[in-house]
């Protein structure tokens, strides 16, 4: 229960970017700015790079995150995860299973889980998952292919009273609705990848929460 109560301010508002979502700027740039605007977690999902040029990246976001006191979570990746330090890893349906993933991590690492229904997000929990991932939200330029989650399967995950963070097409227009499902959090991409000023596109999105 320490654990859940410790995780749930880490997770209010995470970032989830790769070099090809930051645009003209890097990673780097982008998430400091981010974390200005109040964003507490980054989450590194890296699709382009090869590993030397991943690890590279998640050494650099990992010490600047150290910096600032975020939460910092790789997508994925359990081996860079490991060789950087990171706080954590988000693993999918179709990534290294949780369980696994949670004998090769220290039990002090989190693990999140994207979970599409009630009952994989409940074996999830049983395995080992720190927090759930639950979306696509709404559809997502980010991830055009994501599957859209509907209402009822989102308060069937959330009666399950774990860590959960909403993600998926959340904007700043739609924040407010996102937040009134009741998630612990809320996980963005292009909302602020995608900002003229993600410092401020930060601060409206958690201004929208109730």
């Amino acid at each position: 229960m320490l654990r859940k109560k410790a995780l749930y301010p880490k997770l209010r508002l995470m970032l989830v970017a790769g070099k090809k979502d930051a645009g003209q700027r890097t990673v780097s740039e982008l998430a400091l700015l981010a974390f200005q605007g109040g964003v507490s977690a980054l989450q590194l999902r890296e699709k382009s790079l090869d590993d030397n040029q991943f690890y590279d990246q998640a050494l650099e976001l990992r010490a600047l995150s150290k910096e600032h006191n975020k939460l910092f979570i790789i997508n994925n990746r359990v081996d860079i995860a490991l060789a950087v330090d990171a706080d954590g890893v988000h693993l999918g349906e179709s990534d290294l299973n949780v369980a696994t993933a949670a004998k090769l991590l220290s039990k002090d690492k989190i693990i999140g889980y994207s979970a599409s229904s009630a009952v994989k997000a409940k074996e999830a929990i049983l395995k080992g998952a720190d927090y759930l991932g639950v979306g696509a939200l709404y559809p997502s330029p980010s991830k055009p292919e994501a599957k859209q989650i509907d209402a009822d399967t989102i308060s069937s995950i959330i009666a399950l009273k774990w860590p959960t963070v909403g993600i998926g097409g959340i904007t700043t227009e739609n924040a407010h609705l996102a937040w009134a499902y009741g998630f612990n959090g809320l996980a963005l991409i292009s909302a602020l990848a995608q900002a003229q000023d993600p410092t401020q596109a930060a601060k409206k999105i958690l201004a929208g929460c109730i």
